[in-house]
């Protein structure tokens, strides 16, 4: 059984291949301007592990926190702290993602909400492209439209149901209503299926 690996081990920013085609430039940019009112970046940075699997060619594999890399990487931060959760180097490249696509560990979808192949997935994380629709669920969870869920890529499955029911338009031009109509869905039945949906509004 693969455990975390306890040692402490820098790794750049640059060097780490995302499991996922999109982010929400819009949560980037937001922790980008919180990382500029840090008086004491180094301590974030060690306080807030990267988990990584090591993986074909010994790469390593960025399995969560994408937008921070992502922010850290554009805020010119070179190298950050890691966690090593498993190590599946000794894989071929087609079993390698067979298993991250089964433990949850890959979610190669576009910004279409489209299933791509895995060949596809960028290089680095400075190739990771805008989904706006990951942008409003990252919004909405912030607004109190979803609760915090332990599920893999619980804000694209939000992503994906607001996808259906709100223009890409109305979210470039207008992204404060279109976070109010995001949390009047959020509430009603047709989400309930959702990871952390909290239930019908009483309004």
């Amino acid at each position: 059984m693969h455990i975390r690996e306890p040692i402490l081990k820098t790794i750049a920013i640059a060097a780490m291949r995302p499991t996922q085609m999109t982010v929400g430039l819009r949560e980037v940019a937001a922790k980008r301007a919180h990382w500029r009112t840090l008086k004491h970046p180094a301590a974030f940075l060690g306080s807030h592990l990267i988990p990584v699997v090591k993986g074909y060619k010994n790469r390593h594999y960025l399995i969560d926190h994408h937008h921070l890399a992502r922010a850290l990487y554009e805020e010119g931060v070179n190298e950050v702290a890691i966690t090593v959760v498993a190590d599946l180097s000794e894989l071929d490249e087609r079993h390698f993602y067979t298993v991250l696509d089964h433990k949850g560990w890959l979610h190669p979808y576009d910004g279409d909400g489209k299933r791509r192949h895995y060949d596809e997935l960028p290089k680095s994380v400075a190739a990771l492209r805008d989904d706006p629709y990951r942008s409003l669920a990252g919004e909405l969870r912030h607004a109190g439209g979803f609760a915090k869920d332990t599920t893999p890529f619980s804000e694209f499955l939000w992503a994906d149901f607001l996808r259906a029911h709100i223009k890409r338009s109305n979210i470039d031009k207008q992204f404060n209503s279109s976070l109010t109509s995001a949390l009047k869905l959020a509430r009603s039945p047709k989400a309930n299926y959702l990871p952390g949906w909290c239930g019908p509004s009483s309004r």
